[in-house]
């Protein structure tokens, strides 16, 4: 692919690349507070959401098409640039209406061919930037045919925002990370700029300053991150939502290595470390639900607790399959001792209620 450069003019071409606003204008008076203080901060690019897909109906799902004659006054008022969702080709013709600078397609709508077909043949002979969340599970062939879609519709100021991949299962993120999958679609669209949105990662604003230092260490050259002058009283998406103050402190305390060093450096592997050490608390936390249910079945049953036939079974299986894996048998026993002897403790605490 050809593309040409997603940094417009007076942005500095230095990482990262920001586009910070509320998750959704709510009303003029947010959005121009926002706006101005994001800009006295030194940021360029205004984002905000004015059409909101939520997963259930009866939430907010955000102000129309009014929200775009705000987002051309933040622009007239401070000179920012602006950028909005778009999930329909309605929503892309509006948008070019407002003059809307950077136009985004969300995870639900990268999910969908024919929803991306459709705002691609909107977007045809226009010049617009265009950026794509990755879909709602981890499917990268669809984020790479998301990027195509575009690209065959004439655009060449094409960008992807990683958001995370969605679980069912209790977890740490909101959606998870899974950073070799933006690792892999950047070694095959080399020339594919790649923002991260720690925001949605997240889920949670005391997670954002790590996740963007990590995003920077992978070499990503932007961040999308969601910003409200009162965090606490947002209409959607309030707990990662940050004030454009602390945006600032968190953009300030960055780390900006060389970007040509990525996985292959010691940062990287301590980082796939750390992504496989949550998955491990994940699986724990998650194995231990199951033992509290078993438990309630012994107690309704009045059954014992402990059964030393399954315990032995267990044991010896788990250390078997080590042993296949390449793991240390003793090793693989206390690390099983050890997760029975908290299940067994959790059991005995539930029978005791």
């Amino acid at each position: 692919m050809e593309l040409q450069s997603i940094i417009l003019p007076g942005i500095e071409s230095t990482r990262p690349f920001v586009l910070a606003g509320p998750c959704s204008a709510e009303t003029e008076e947010q959005v121009m507070q926002t706006a101005q203080e994001l800009h006295d901060k030194g940021l360029k690019i205004f984002r905000a959401g004015v059409w909101k897909p939520r997963t259930k109906p009866g939430g907010f799902e955000g102000v129309g098409s009014q929200g775009l004659a705000w987002l051309k006054k933040v622009k007239d008022t401070y000179g920012m640039y602006t950028a909005t969702e778009v999930a329909t080709a309605k929503h892309v013709l509006e948008a070019l209406k407002y003059d809307v600078d950077i136009l985004w397609i969300g995870a639900r709508t990268t999910a969908n061919p024919f929803a991306v077909q459709e705002i691609a043949d909107a977007l045809e002979g226009c010049d617009k930037i265009v950026l794509i969340k990755n879909p709602v599970n981890p499917d990268l062939e669809l984020w790479i045919g998301a990027v195509e879609r575009i690209y065959n519709a004439g655009i060449r100021r094409i960008g992807v925002i990683h958001r995370g991949f969605s679980s069912y299962e209790k977890k740490l993120y909101r959606n998870l990370p899974m950073w070799h999958i933006p690792i892999e679609l950047k070694r095959r669209l080399p020339n594919l700029p790649i923002i991260c949105d720690p925001s949605h990662i997240g889920g949670k604003r005391e997670l954002i300053a790590p996740l963007s230092q990590q995003a920077m260490d992978l070499g990503f050259e932007g961040l999308m991150v969601e910003s409200h002058t009162c965090p606490d009283c947002a209409w959607s998406d309030k707990d990662q939502q940050v004030t454009p103050e602390t945006l600032r402190f968190i953009l300030n305390m960055l780390v900006i290595r060389d970007k040509a060093v990525t996985t292959e450096n010691l940062s990287e592997l301590r980082r796939q470390i750390d992504e496989l050490d949550t998955q491990l608390l994940e699986a724990l936390s998650k194995r231990m639900r199951i033992a509290r249910e078993i438990g309630q079945f012994k107690k309704e049953n009045d059954m014992p607790v402990l059964q030393s036939g399954r315990y032995d079974e267990i044991i010896n299986k788990r250390c078997m399959q080590a042993v296949e894996l390449g793991l240390s048998h003793e090793f693989v026993k206390e690390v099983m001792e050890a997760i029975h002897e908290e299940s067994v403790r959790q059991q005995l605490e539930l029978n005791s209620k």
